[in-house]
C-alpha cells in the first residue's frame, strides 16, 4: 500500500534542463508533483516521470492524480506525458483526470498521442491570459513565454497559497509582474550567464525575484554549466542579496506549503 504526505507540498522529481543534462541524466528530468488542498497535479512530466513517482519516498501513485499540466511540448518537459496519462487512468481502465496542454502539443507532430486521449475526462488547450480549474485548484496562464512555439507558465491558486511556475523563456520586462503575490515561485534557470538563448540566467532570475517578491523562490531546470557553478551556492548568494529566501531544487526535494 502506498503512503502519502498529509501536508500540502511540491515534490521536485527532476531538476534537469538542456539537452545534455537530460540525455546524460546528470539530473533527473521527471518534473514536479504538486499536492494542494486535496488536489494532485503533475507539472511537466519529462523523461523518467513515471519511474521517479515510484522511486519517491514515500511513493507517489499516479492514480491519485487529478490532472497533468504541460508548459510546452519540448521533450524535457513532455517525454513521459503519455506514460503518465496511462498511469493516471490505469491504462484506460479507469477513465479519469484532466490534461492541460498548448495547442501545438495536440496537432501536427503531436506530443499527446491520439490513442491515450480517450483515457481521460477532458483535454484543455492552453491559451494566453486564460483561467482553468482542476480539482479544488484554479490556475491561469498569464502570459505567453518567449521560447518558441507555445510555452506558458502557471499561476496556481489554492485556498490559502499561490504557487507559480515560470517555465522556459527569454527574459522580458513584463514577465515578473504576472507572477507577483506568489507564496512560492518556481523558476526555470538554465544558464549562469546570459547566452542569447530563449532561457533565463541567474541574474535574470534574480531580477524577476526582486520584482515579483515571492515568499520563497525555487530555482530548477539547470543546464550543465550552471550545475558546475553549484546552484545551491548561487541560491545562497541570491538570498543574501535580495533578502528573499531562494532555494536551488534538488532531485527528490520536497517543499512543504
Amino acid at each position: 500500500m502506498l503512503k502519502y504526505y498529509r501536508m500540502d507540498f511540491i515534490k521536485f522529481l527532476g531538476t534537469a534542463g538542456a539537452r545534455i543534462v537530460v540525455a546524460r541524466q546528470l539530473r533527473s528530468s521527471a518534473g514536479m508533483w504538486l499536492s494542494m488542498d486535496g488536489t494532485n497535479i503533475y507539472i511537466d512530466p519529462g523523461p523518467g516521470a513515471l519511474v521517479w513517482c515510484f522511486m519517491s519516498k514515500p511513493k507517489l501513485d499516479p492514480l491519485k492524480l487529478d490532472g497533468i499540466l504541460l508548459s510546452h511540448k519540448h521533450l524535457d518537459h513532455s517525454g513521459d506525458v503519455n506514460a503518465m496519462i496511462e498511469a493516471m487512468s490505469l491504462g484506460g481502465h479507469h477513465k479519469k483526470g484532466e490534461v492541460f496542454v498548448p495547442a501545438d502539443a495536440m496537432k501536427g507532430d503531436p506530443v499527446v498521442l491520439k490513442y491515450v486521449r480517450r483515457y481521460i475526462n477532458k483535454i484543455h488547450v492552453l491559451r494566453e491570459g486564460s483561467k482553468y480549474k482542476v480539482g479544488s485548484l484554479s490556475f491561469s496562464t498569464p502570459v505567453l513565454h518567449q521560447h518558441g512555439g507555445h510555452t506558458f507558465g502557471f499561476r496556481i491558486k489554492g485556498k490559502r497559497k499561490t504557487v507559480s511556475y515560470i517555465a522556459d523563456t527569454r527574459y522580458f520586462k513584463e514577465l515578473a509582474r504576472h507572477y507577483k503575490g506568489s507564496d512560492v515561485l518556481v523558476i526555470s534557470v538554465l544558464k549562469e550567464k546570459p547566452s542569447g538563448l530563449d532561457h533565463l540566467c541567474i541574474d535574470e532570475a534574480a531580477e524577476i525575484i526582486r520584482e515579483a517578491k515571492p515568499k520563497i523562490a525555487v530555482l530548477t531546470h539547470f543546464g550543465r554549466f550552471l550545475l558546475r557553478a553549484k546552484p545551491k551556492l548561487l541560491a545562497q548568494k541570491m538570498t543574501k542579496k535580495l533578502g528573499i529566501k531562494v532555494v536551488a531544487a534538488e532531485d527528490g526535494m520536497r517543499i512543504p506549503l
